[in-house]
């Protein structure tokens, strides 16, 4: 696992540059997080435009292109997950790191609301931490033959994680009706438990947020505008077509894992969320 880790990472640093060419590994790319410690300038992110200054962050997806232009000298660190990583090396039964990686990845792969691909945190210790990850990771990395894959496994893991959260925190606060701090954490739990059917019954969220198993349902549509019920199956379908799109998982593997009766059942419950077999879907992508 540790040379998987490491063929299929690319972690550079940069100091003090005035020119960068590293978009090169686009194509190749599955998901980057690139951090600028210092300098400023602007990224053309898919024909957008957007400033950076020092203590920046962004990330992206397959798909994103970006340019740097530099005003002034800059410094700057990127991490890139390589698509094969995802593809050749999965394992449904793998704790670390693979499969679980991919989960956290897959939130923010649906995301829309993030087109420019800037991280704001509303917690400045998060960006603290986060940053002070990434810098761990680097430095580890450059060790060569003499790293510590458990530093760069578990700092990635958890730099994934306060990205994934992020990330929620913020799409879920734009259709929350009402403020509410126990419908984010509602949100929160069950996207970060979406694997686990058992933890997502009514009775269970009920008893975890301290509500009337009765009133549980009513609560969550009056804030949400949709049911419960609803709301996993929906963001269940979500996450069936990142898989779709991003890996070459069979439909079974993706049926089991989210928990479906069968690709049958699957495809069936596909087709009534997107108009469309999950086979037509994927033949869509390959046109586009």
């Amino acid at each position: 696992m540790a040379r998987t880790i490491i063929n299929n990472i690319v972690i550079k640093d940069y100091k003090n540059e005035t020119y960068f060419d590293f978009c090169k590994y686009t194509s190749i790319r599955f998901f980057e997080i690139l951090y600028f410690e210092k300098g400023s300038g602007s990224l053309k992110i898919n024909g957008n435009t957007i400033a950076y200054k020092d203590n920046t962050i962004f990330v992206f997806i397959p798909d994103d292109v970006y340019v740097i232009t530099v005003d002034t000298a800059t410094t700057v660190t990127t991490i890139k997950f390589l698509k094969s990583f995802f593809n050749s090396s999965r394992d449904l039964n793998s704790k670390l790191p693979v499969n679980n990686w991919f989960r956290q990845l897959e939130g923010i792969l649906y995301n829309e609301n993030h087109q420019l691909r800037t991280l704001d945190f509303e917690d400045k210790s998060e960006k603290e931490n986060l940053t002070s990850l990434i810098n761990l990771v680097t430095k580890e990395s450059k060790k060569k033959k003499s790293y510590d894959i458990f530093i760069i496994e578990n700092s990635l893991s958890v730099i994934l994680h306060l990205i994934a959260r992020n990330m929620r925190i913020k799409a879920t606060s734009s259709v929350i009706k009402k403020t509410s701090s126990k419908i984010q954490d509602i949100i929160n739990h069950i996207q970060i438990n979406i694997y686990d059917s058992e933890m997502l019954t009514t009775k269970n969220l009920a008893e975890e947020f301290n509500i009337s198993e009765n009133y549980f349902g009513q609560y969550f549509k009056k804030s949400m505008d949709i049911s419960i019920k609803k709301y996993i199956l929906n963001y269940k379908l979500k996450l069936v077509e990142t898989r779709i799109k991003y890996t070459d998982m069979q439909f079974s593997e993706i049926a089991i894992e989210l928990d479906f009766t069968d690709a049958s059942h699957l495809n069936k419950t596909f087709q009534s969320y997107k108009g469309m077999t999950i086979g037509a879907y994927k033949e869509q992508l390959k046109e586009n």
